[in-house]
């Protein structure tokens, strides 16, 4: 069995006409019609939720089957991690990497890719160290998406929105009218469905794709960028890259026309990503590969576009536009193909899901459950909880109907275990040691001795948040309204209240299953 295993960065599912009926999406309107074309054969996830967030926490969870939040925020595989590529390579696969994502070739972010037999980087997206010429980048591209008091053109910081403006225009994209098929999605995905075509002679092949697009900046060409707004996208003064951050104060501030062109801008790259993808379904098609070859469609998580007065994905609760991420497989020995699944599933099952389709020994004390028993219509059921979050901050659970988003103390600091002693807030600068640091065998996965220091929380959510998605999908009303963090107090009614002890009940059991360090307890103020 083949497997292609494709992530498209930050796709929202209510952007995609499959999951448009579904109680939690949005009519969009958003033009989607070759993932509509695969769901029609594929198996539709409905109650999917993210794990470990944001970027690479969430690559772990998948390459290694590591729901690492409660452990370490951003970094590296560990020496101990059974890693996906090795695992199929072994169990006699060729495997391969496709990205644009430059996050993998980071400070501490190393081990990723280098498990695979081959990978292709497709070098300049978003902050990607690359071009350091011309002085003086495109203005237009330059305007669009940086500040200039913190994004200086002549600025020699590590992280500047510069680097995209140079990168984008050595590859030709400050013209309105520049191909598309020199912007990222679409290299990305031309070279999937190329790959893909080159290798009919091999018995079994892993190939695992990781498409930045359809992350920000949004920057897209005609005809997307005029798709779905009114204004001209050729504007300098109409962002496609807004900053994170509360839509109406602070760096990230917009006008309501710069927001709906933002949303315009997102919405066209997920039309021209879709239409790439379609390149692909055509090599699988051309080869007969459909037959051999199982298809995993996924996301990392979503991306605030203005949904509850935020904008981005790194600061406010871990509400579903960013949690509850689209999923679809197909399997050409399902018998539920073109169907939908409600059970609840996270992201990490995808690493034993994966080992399974080829036929490799899924490792144990992996937190991964594969959904094979779904894809075979075995089971109707899989998880009691998923279980999500960023590291260092508020922790939450969701029953599948119900989501529970409980604060912390943000003076209690939380401990950081890792092989290396990272810098815990801070994923693009060199590691600094620590010298209150650790070592010992602390996780409850291995036996590998790891650094163990203190690092800060963080606060996304002040009080309880508690929502029911089926009466109210957008999450509008907090039924646990009124709580003190920390407290089984709440001034809802008293069926409000008994959900919310019961949610708080699962996300202490959820804890406890995963055996999670004391100082998770401690700063949330849960027994």
């Amino acid at each position: 069995m083949n497997v292609l295993l494709l992530s498209i960065d930050s796709l929202r599912r209510d952007f995609l006409t499959a999951y448009r009926d579904t109680p939690r999406c949005l009519d969009y309107g958003v033009e989607t019609d070759n993932l509509d074309r695969f769901a029609e054969k594929a198996i539709t996830f409905d109650n999917h939720y993210a794990g470990s967030l944001p970027c690479m926490p969430a690559r772990r969870e998948w390459l290694a089957g590591v729901q690492e939040f409660l452990w370490r925020p951003w970094g590296p595989m560990e020496a101990y991690d059974d890693s996906l590529a090795e695992l199929t390579r072994e169990a006699g696969a060729l495997t391969h990497l496709i990205t644009d994502h430059f996050h993998y070739f980071q400070h501490g972010s190393h081990g990723y890719y280098e498990d695979f037999n081959g990978f292709d980087f497709l070098r300049g997206h978003e902050y990607d160290a690359w071009r350091t010429a011309p002085r003086d980048p495109d203005e237009r591209l330059y305007r669009q998406s940086a500040d200039p008091e913190t994004d200086p053109p002549h600025g020699v910081g590590y992280v500047n929105r510069t680097n995209y403006a140079r990168n984008a225009e050595a590859l030709g994209l400050g013209d309105p009218d520049a191909d598309e098929e020199n912007f990222f999605g679409p290299r990305v995905l031309s070279r999937t469905a190329e790959w893909v075509g080159d290798h009919d002679d091999w018995d079994q092949w892993f190939c695992y794709v990781d498409s930045f697009d359809v992350h920000e900046p949004f920057h897209c060409p005609e005809p997307y960028a005029s798709m779905y707004t009114d204004e001209d996208p050729a504007d300098p003064d109409l962002p496609f890259w807004p900053y994170y951050g509360p839509v109406d104060e602070g760096q990230s501030e917009l006008s309501e026309q710069e927001l709906d062109f933002v949303r315009a801008q997102f919405a066209g790259k997920v039309t021209m990503v879709d239409r790439w993808f379609g390149r692909v379904m055509d090599a699988l098609d051309e080869g007969d590969r459909w037959d051999d070859t199982a298809v995993i469609v996924t996301s990392d998580h979503g991306f605030f576009l203005g949904d509850h007065g935020w904008v981005g994905k790194n600061e406010p609760p871990c509400y579903d536009v960013l949690a509850n991420t689209p999923l679809f497989v197909w399997h050409p020995d399902s018998p539920r193909t073109g169907e939908r699944v409600d059970a609840l599933t996270s992201a990490v099952d995808l690493y034993a899901t994966v080992l399974e389709a080829m036929d490799a020994t899924v490792p144990d004390g992996t937190h991964s459950r594969s959904l094979a028993p779904l894809i075979r219509g075995d089971a109707e059921d899989h998880r009691d909880y998923a279980l999500y979050g960023y590291w260092g901050t508020s922790v939450n659970v969701t029953d599948g109907r119900y989501t529970y988003m409980h604060p912390c103390d943000p003076d209690e600091p939380t401990d950081c275990f890792s092989t290396e002693m990272m810098n815990a807030r801070q994923f693009a600068v060199p590691r600094q040691p620590k010298t209150d640091a650790e070592a010992g065998p602390f996780l409850p996965y291995t036996d590998s001795p790891v650094w163990r220091y203190d690092a800060p929380s963080t606060q996304q959510n002040e009080a309880p948040l508690l929502f029911d998605t089926e009466a109210d999908p957008e999450q509008t009303e907090n039924l646990a309204a009124g709580a003190d963090p920390g407290t089984d107090e709440t001034s809802g009614d008293d069926g409000a209240s008994d959900q919310t002890e019961r949610m708080r009940g699962l996300l202490v059991d959820a804890l406890d299953d995963y055996d999670a360090p004391d100082s998770q307890y401690e700063r949330m103020g849960l027994d």
